[in-house]
Formats: structure tokens, sequence, C-alpha cells
């Protein structure tokens, strides 16, 4: 049986409810069962590993800030061999209050699976934002979704229903 693990970090509550919906529109198409969601919280690296397919989740805070359980998890991260893994991100920042530091984290994640040999997928295009920089933006795209629940909210919806069928595509799933 397919399994994905998606896993989130989240203090207000923002990125569980749209890990919550993703693993929803998920399982619509897959069936029940197919996404293990995860917080973050004292995971240990063998958590994550066991997974070939990764959704990860998390918000950047202020300018720049991680989610307090995922900056506690960026030494197990180092330490996890991702080849041949697939691993799609997700965050959620503010693009007017903090727009030099819009999704930060995807950027800080996104390298370190990268160099520990995972294939990023669910790269998202950065038109009909309003950010000045973000570290986890690569030429005209996001190596992930990005969403602004603060400011852009009617938008979410749209944006996590055509990210969840991008990335079962790109997972070889749909």
């Amino acid at each position: 049986m397919i399994k994905i693990g998606l896993f989130y970090g989240t203090d207000t509550g923002n990125t569980e409810r749209v890990s919550k919906r993703l693993k929803e529109l998920i399982e619509e198409k897959l069936g029940p069962g197919t996404v293990d969601l995860l917080e973050i919280y004292k995971k240990k690296k063998e958590d994550m590993a066991q997974y070939n397919l990764l959704i990860l989740g998390m918000p950047t805070w202020y300018d720049g800030e991680l989610q307090g359980d995922w900056e506690e998890y960026i030494a197990e991260m180092q330490q996890i061999d991702f080849t041949g893994k697939k691993v799609a991100f997700f965050g959620l920042g503010d693009q007017y209050g903090y727009s030099s530091y819009f999704c930060d984290a995807l950027g800080l994640f996104g390298e370190i699976v990268e160099k520990n040999g995972a294939q990023l997928i669910g790269m998202w295009p950065v038109t009909g934002y309003e950010h000045d920089f973000s570290k986890a933006q690569r030429g005209d795209q996001f190596i992930g979704l990005c969403l602004d629940t603060d400011n852009q909210d009617e938008l979410t919806e749209e944006r996590i229903s055509k990210w969840a069928n991008q990335i079962l595509g790109e997972f070889g799933l749909n």
C-alpha cells in the first residue's frame, strides 16, 4: 500500500488546518489511510526516514524565524538519507508584514533534503504573490506551495486543491 508521510509543525493551528485539508484531498483520490498525518513535535529521524513520499508543512514567523518544533528537528533532519525520496514542501507566511522573509523556512529545509539526496517536487509559481524576497524562491517559482492565510485566505483553498493534484502527479500517483 502507498504511504505518504505528511509532517507539519504549528503554533496557531493554521499549518495543521492546511495539513488536514491536504490529507483529505489526497485520500479522496487514493483512498483512506494513504496519508499519515504527523506533527513534527518530538519526532525522531526514523519517523521521517521510513517514508519515500513526503510532504512537509511549516510556517515562517516574523523575520524568517522557524516554528519551534521544526527548529528543534533540524539536527535530526540533517542525519536522514533522502536518496530515492520525493519531498514536497508547503509553507505559511505573511507576504506583506514580512515581505523579505516570506516562507523562508521552505528554503532552509529544502536545502537540507536536497543536500541529503531528495528529489524536490511541488514547485509553485510566484505569480500572484506580493513579497520582496524569499529563501524559498528559485527563479519564478517557490520550491513548494506558499500560502498567506492572513492576507490572501480567499486563495488558500484553490491553491491547496491545485497543488494536491500537482504533487500526486509528481509522486507518480495520479
